[in-house]
C-alpha cells in the first residue's frame, strides 16, 4: 500500500502541474497576447498620425491597451519567476536570448510610463505640465524597445500559435489549459473596454481645447 502511493504520487502531481500546460501553454499565452497588442498598437499608432482629429480614438484605445499589457506583464514575470525558481520544465526551455533579457525591463518600464503618464494627461486635462513631457519622453524609448522586442517575436508568432506545429505534437501537455488561456485573454480585453469606455469623457477637455502646444504629439 505504501509502495503504490508512493509510485502514484508523483504522477498525480505532474498531472496537476501539466494542467495549465507548463512552459509551452505560458509560451503560448504570451504569443496570443502579444497577437493582440499588435494589432491594437498599430491602430494606436495610426491615431498618432492624425492625432488632432482622431484624439479620442487616441484616448480610447489607449486606455484599451492597460488590460492586454497588464496580462502580458504578468504571463512574462510568471516565466521570470518560475525559471529563477529552478522550474523543471522552465529551466529546460531556457531563458530568452541575452539582448531580450536585457530589453525586458526596459520594455516593462517604458510601458508602464506611457501607460502610467498617459492616465494623468488624461486626468489632469490640457494644460501645460510634466506628465506631457514625460509622456513623450517614454513613447520615445519604449518605441525603440519595442521595435527591436516586435521585430525578433513576430516572426515566430505564427509558429507558437498553430496548433498542429511540431511544438505542440512533441509536446501535447501544451494544449492543457487553453480554456483558461482564452479566458484570461477575453477577461484582459474586456477589462481594457470597461476602461476605456468609463475613462471615454476625459478626452472631452482635450478634443475642446485644441490649443496646438497642449496636445502630445506622440502618445495619449
Amino acid at each position: 500500500m505504501v509502495t503504490y502511493r508512493g509510485r502514484s504520487s508523483p504522477a498525480r502531481h505532474r498531472k496537476a502541474a501539466d494542467s495549465t500546460g507548463g512552459a509551452a501553454g505560458n509560451e503560448r499565452l504570451t504569443a496570443m497576447t502579444g497577437a493582440v497588442l499588435l494589432v491594437l498598437l498599430a491602430v494606436e499608432g495610426l491615431t498618432i498620425l492624425s492625432i488632432h482629429q482622431l484624439l479620442t480614438l487616441h484616448f480610447f484605445f489607449g486606455m484599451l491597451l492597460i488590460g492586454p499589457v497588464l496580462l502580458k506583464a504578468g504571463s512574462t514575470g510568471y516565466r521570470f519567476v518560475r525559471y529563477y525558481t529552478h522550474a523543471e520544465q522552465y529551466v529546460r526551455k531556457g531563458p530568452p536570448a541575452i539582448l531580450l533579457r536585457l530589453l525586458g525591463p526596459v520594455v516593462l518600464a517604458t510601458s508602464t510610463g506611457v501607460i502610467g503618464s498617459g492616465v494623468a494627461l488624461a486626468i489632469t486635462g490640457p494644460r501645460p505640465s510634466l506628465w506631457l513631457l514625460a509622456h513623450k519622453a517614454f513613447f520615445i524609448i519604449w518605441f525603440g524597445a519595442m521595435s527591436i522586442h516586435v521585430l525578433w517575436y513576430a516572426p515566430r508568432l505564427p509558429r507558437i500559435l498553430r496548433s498542429d506545429s511540431p511544438q505542440l505534437r512533441r509536446a501535447k501537455v501544451a494544449l492543457a489549459g487553453a480554456g483558461r488561456r482564452w479566458a484570461l485573454l477575453v477577461m484582459a480585453v474586456v477589462a481594457g473596454v470597461i476602461i476605456a469606455v468609463a475613462t471615454y469623457h476625459l478626452a472631452g477637455s482635450w478634443t475642446t481645447a485644441r490649443t496646438a502646444p497642449h496636445l502630445p504629439a506622440a502618445g495619449r
